[in-house]
């Protein structure tokens, strides 16, 4: 199926501003109907939940809308859908709540691949850590590695489904089964992942799924989805007064009701971006299949520009990935290159972008790290060839 990327395109009004965003693995910009989706939440009146009046009942409606489109998304079920404002809060909360009952006699495994977010919080744990390393050449996490391990002290183990960096999609169905063989929780960080193609927490053995739905065209809002009966087992911290079902007591003070609106609007215009039937998670499978292959031709020109660029070094060769590219180029560090694109119309990243562990493994983290860009669906040829031009002209002379 042949992907609609002009009329794709011309739903996001700020790309009428004429510059490249190739900066869409730190957040995508977002289509007119999930800004009208949130307006209109606004305009029409809203109140707190659980309220007798009907403004009330129009926040209990968004966030239940909410719930469901975010399980449409990952494959989830809407009564696990935790809400809150970013998975950098949202994982603090349920790695401190998982921690309870852990001690130094038990371990967690993160890996060297993930983005902080999917680290940090659980080396703060109390659990003894233990690391997945990558291959520094390919960007590879192998899967090898975590039969060793992975035993029978490990009560969870956190790995991300895409590299927000390399785009490296490692094998989490297979790290997964290792994990669960041994009785242990898998984390999955798919903020990266689930912009760029179908999304299936089940499929990976994902007990936690993370997701942000500002790096899908949607608003500031982290989600993490789980089994409502895992759930039911976990007893976080929270206000004495505040609900004690699931998932809401897992969600700290009052949502950002109308930004939910905006949530579940950025999931119907994925579902909607090429024609079908179906329900709206057949709809959203045939719609992010779609846009991944076009990502991806798109993302091979790009590569094989920069790969005929004598002056630039290209990180990760995964033979699974996003459409995500990550570079230095000679002479210059990557915040002098950033600023050079940045005055030709193109907007790229540089630096670390939170993968701390895997820079310092690269070898590049003190010298600035490295320039990203990274293809989105609303992209086309154009903001690629604009790239190019611009990396080629710092090789001149």
């Amino acid at each position: 199926m042949r992907f609609p990327h002009e009329k794709v395109r011309a739903s996001y009004p700020a790309l009428s501003d004429g510059h490249a965003y190739l900066d869409g693995a730190a957040g995508t910009q977002v289509p007119r109907a999930v800004i009208d989706a949130i307006a209109g939440a606004y305009r029409s009146g809203l109140g707190n939940v659980g309220g007798a009046f009907p403004a009330s009942h129009r926040s209990d409606a968004i966030v239940d809308g909410c719930r469901a489109a975010v399980a449409d998304l990952v494959g989830g079920r809407p009564e696990g859908v935790i809400l809150g404002p970013n998975m950098t809060t949202l994982t603090y909360r349920l790695a401190m709540t998982l921690a309870k009952d852990w001690g130094p006699q038990d371990e967690v495994v993160v890996s060297r691949l993930d983005h902080d977010a999917n680290v940090r919080p659980w080396t703060r744990t109390g659990a003894t850590v233990r690391w997945a390393e990558v291959d520094p050449v390919t960007g590879e996490l192998p899967v090898e590695q975590y039969r060793e391990l992975v035993g029978e002290r490990t009560r969870l183990v956190a790995v991300t489904a895409a590299s927000n960096v390399l785009g490296t999609r490692p094998d989490v169905a297979a790290i997964c089964e290792v994990a669960h063989a041994a009785g242990a929780l898998t984390y999955v960080d798919g903020v990266h992942a689930t912009a760029h193609g179908p999304a299936d927490m089940r499929a990976l053995g994902a007990d936690f799924y993370a997701t942000s739905a500002y790096k899908w065209s949607g608003p500031h809002v982290g989600a993490v989805v789980a089994d409502p009966a895992l759930l039911e087992r976990l007893r976080p911290d929270k206000l004495a007064s505040s609900p004690d079902t699931v998932p809401q007591r897992f969600e700290r003070g009052t949502a950002a009701f109308a930004d939910l609106a905006g949530v579940t609007a950025a999931v119907d215009h994925l579902a909607a971006m090429v024609p079908g039937t179906g329900s709206r998670r057949e709809r959203l499978l045939a719609s992010m299949g779609a846009a991944e292959a076009y990502e991806l031709e798109l993302f091979g020109a790009l590569l094989a520009g920069l790969e005929a660029m004598p002056h630039v070094t290209l990180y990760g060769k995964a033979a699974r990935r996003t459409a995500t590219a990550y570079f230095t180029v000679a002479g210059r560090t990557p915040r002098q290159v950033a600023e050079h694109l940045a005055g030709r119309g193109v907007n790229v990243w540089n630096g670390h972008n939170y993968a701390w562990e895997l820079t310092g493994t690269l070898g590049i983290r003190e010298a600035g790290s490295a320039v990203r860009a990274g293809l989105v669906h609303y992209n086309d040829r154009s903001d690629v060839d604009r790239l190019l031009e611009g990396i080629a002209g710092l090789g001149a002379g």
